[in-house]
């Protein structure tokens, strides 16, 4: 319910992901051939009814509605029913009031051009109950001991809670180093994507590996990289890191991704 503008969502179904089927045909064969298929953007629709206090007042609210839904930028909606995932979506098309007195009621439609959801929190946010930031059905270990993002060892594991890959071309992921090192790598086994860097840091520096960009100390260092990104699998990814040559602490911070 958006409470400030006195509006109810009586339904808010999340429909399956359309996909889209990519074929090719050849001259005397029978059938077609499967190229492959994708997923299409997710549309979906919610019913609301809206109350203002009289019909004056009622104008106002029309008008508030209209400001909140502007969709020349993308907003994000959380639905009270799975409140640890949010969409990020426009309004699609027009959504005609019906208008009864002081009442209204009307269907908007959504569209979300990513067929995913995400997470609300990332993995830097504690893993508690409290936080109202997670829930059930996330694929979560339930153990903050085993599912930590922060490490200070050259062998550890990273949990991807989520259903698809986390990739730095499309998602945000950042992977950030602090420590001494010389010819660093930082290598996923699970996937078999490795970074490298040819020079070196000392103690009070930062690597951040921030999307598709290396950085050291908010600086580009790309052209000094192998020009490689690490992607993460779902579920565990082992990683291995070399080159470090004194204590040094690693942290990956990135949502889960939900079909």
């Amino acid at each position: 319910m958006y409470k400030d503008l006195n509006i109810l969502v009586s339904s808010f179904p999340i429909p399956p992901p359309p996909v889209r089927h990519e074929t090719e045909e050849m001259v005397g064969v029978d059938g077609i051939i499967d190229v492959g298929t994708t997923y299409d953007a997710r549309i979906m629709t919610a019913k609301c009814k809206m109350t203002a206090v009289d019909v004056y007042d009622y104008e106002l609210l029309r008008n508030e509605l209209f400001r909140v839904m502007d969709s020349k930028e993308a907003f994000y909606i959380v639905r009270d029913i799975e409140p640890g995932k949010r969409w990020l979506v426009k309004y699609n098309g027009n959504y005609p009031l019906t208008q009864k007195a002081e009442r209204g009621k009307f269907d908007i439609e959504f569209i979300s051009f990513s067929p995913y959801s995400e997470s609300v929190g990332t993995t830097l946010n504690l893993f508690t109950t409290d936080s109202e930031l997670w829930q059930f059905g996330m694929g979560l270990l339930g153990d903050n001991d085993s599912q930590t993002y922060t490490h200070t060892t050259t062998n550890f594991r990273i949990y991807n809670a989520g259903d698809i890959e986390v990739n730095p071309r499309r998602h945000d992921l950042v992977i950030t180093f602090k420590g001494p090192s010389t010819k660093l790598k930082i290598k996923n086994n699970t996937t078999g994507d490795e970074w490298s860097y040819s020079e070196t840091t000392v103690s009070g520096d930062t690597i951040k590996l921030y999307n598709i960009k290396s950085l050291k100390n908010e600086l580009s260092i790309f052209s000094k990289t192998n020009r490689k990104l690490i992607t993460l699998a779902p579920g565990w990814n082992d990683f291995v890191i070399s080159g470090t040559t004194g204590a040094f602490t690693i942290s990956f911070d990135f949502r889960y991704r939900y079909l």
